[in-house]
Formats: C-alpha cells, sequence, structure tokens
C-alpha cells in the first residue's frame, strides 16, 4: 500500500470527483447498475492509467485497492443519494470541474517528480485531468467536452502553468496545490457562468 501523502490525498478525491461524475452521466443515459459501474471506473482512472503508462511508472491502482474500494462506494453513495444531487447537469458539472482541478495538479507534480520539461509536465497534467472524461463522453455516446468550444482543457494548461511557475519558488507546496487547484477550478466555473469560450473556426 502507497502512503497517504499530499499527492495520494488529492488522487484520491479526484477519484471521488470523477466517480461520480462518472455515475451522474451514465445515470442520464439511463444505464443499468454494470454499466454505471464501468463509466465510473474509467472516469476516474482513465487519465491516472494514462499518465502512469507513459511516465513508465506502476499503474497505482493496480496495486493499491484504495482506488477501487474508493470508486465503488462513490458509486454506492451517489445512487443512494441521487434524490439529493438535484439538477444533475449542475452536479455533473461541480464533480467534473473538481476533478479536472485535482488530476490537474496530481498530473503536473507526478511528471515533475519524474524530471520531466515543464512543457510535457504541463500537458501530463491536461492529459490526466481530460482523458478519462474523454473517455466517459464517447462511451456515453457525446462528443467529449474537450473536443468542444468550452473553456476546459485551457483551464488544465493555465492551472499547470501557475503550479510550474509557483514551484520555482520557495513557496509551501500545500499552497501551490491549492492555488493551481483554485485557478482550474475558478476558470472553468466563470468559463461557463459568462459563456466564454474558444473562438471557432467555423463560419
Amino acid at each position: 500500500m502507497i502512503s497517504f501523502d499530499l499527492i495520494t490525498f488529492l488522487d484520491i478525491l479526484g477519484v471521488i470527483a470523477f466517480s461520480i461524475s462518472g455515475v451522474l452521466t451514465s445515470m442520464r443515459k439511463q444505464m443499468d447498475v454494470f454499466g454505471i459501474l464501468i463509466i465510473a471506473f474509467i472516469t476516474a482512472i482513465g487519465g491516472g492509467t494514462l499518465r502512469d503508462l507513459l511516465l513508465d511508472q506502476p499503474v497505482v491502482w493496480l496495486r493499491d485497492l484504495t482506488y477501487a474500494y474508493t470508486i465503488i462506494i462513490s458509486v454506492f453513495i451517489a445512487i443512494v443519494f441521487q434524490n439529493k444531487l438535484n439538477y444533475l447537469r449542475k452536479s455533473l458539472f461541480l464533480f467534473d470541474t473538481i476533478g479536472l482541478g485535482l488530476y490537474t495538479v496530481v498530473g503536473v507534480e507526478k511528471a515533475l517528480a519524474a524530471d520531466i520539461p515543464w512543457l510535457i509536465c504541463i500537458a501530463f497534467g491536461t492529459m490526466s485531468a481530460c482523458f478519462g472524461g474523454v473517455l466517459r463522453d464517447i462511451l456515453s455516446n457525446e462528443i467529449p467536452i474537450i473536443f468542444r468550444q468550452e473553456i476546459y482543457a485551457t483551464a488544465c494548461i493555465l492551472g499547470g502553468l501557475v503550479y510550474f511557475a509557483l514551484s520555482q519558488f520557495s513557496i509551501n507546496i500545500n499552497w501551490v496545490f491549492v492555488i493551481s487547484l483554485s485557478v482550474v477550478i475558478l476558470l472553468r466555473i466563470l468559463a461557463v457562468v459568462f459563456k466564454i469560450s474558444l473562438p471557432s473556426v467555423y463560419r
């Protein structure tokens, strides 16, 4: 079992957020319990799995059952309290945004620890945050958010840039995580609230 340091704690929080995001999407598509569980697993571990494979590191959820237990418990809680999660669209957005921020900072930090060039570290953070959602949307027969005009991956990129910039100074790592996480979440929320999107190339 890996120790519950800050990175692991954030990783687990990201798994919870993305698991619930996957549950909400699959329930909206009226999937059965098995389908809900599969979508939750893929959403929660898809980005982290790709990240670990590309970094040539052990895929953490294969060695630590904490992740599988966390996903199963999150799915159970989300199903039991589905009536409490009013306005599914807003709930999906909330949990997806939280997971986006958490996985961005975890992905950037793990890539930095592997001595990867800073630009690729930001790419790893973005990929780690977005890939599970891409798989979720594809399997749910939707166009992935990352391929639309919405500010999604852009928020991860800017949050990753902030993380890298702050990590170059003598700032407490906890504050680096909090600030970078907040940047991703706030950018995503502001983009949706004020309908800010990337420019379209279509006329």
